[in-house]
């Protein structure tokens, strides 16, 4: 699932670690999400568009769409 995970990382100065410090997830699944690899979970993934303060549609791409 496309996403723009990095790039909101990115723009805060906040390492894969310490996102996944804030997620609770390790600094692998967020390297997973960034890279595409793996598609989060849906809990996670609003977990995401919270901490961001982001509708979860502008983290997260709609594959259906």
């Amino acid at each position: 699932m496309r996403n723009r995970l990095k790039l909101l990382r990115v723009e805060r100065g906040w390492t894969q670690e310490q996102l996944g410090q804030a997620l609770g997830v390790s600094r692998q699944a967020v390297n997973a999400l960034e890279t595409e690899k793996h598609d989060p979970s849906l809990d996670l993934a609003y977990r995401i568009a919270v901490l961001f303060e982001r509708p979860v549609e502008d983290v997260f791409e709609n594959p259906h769409a």
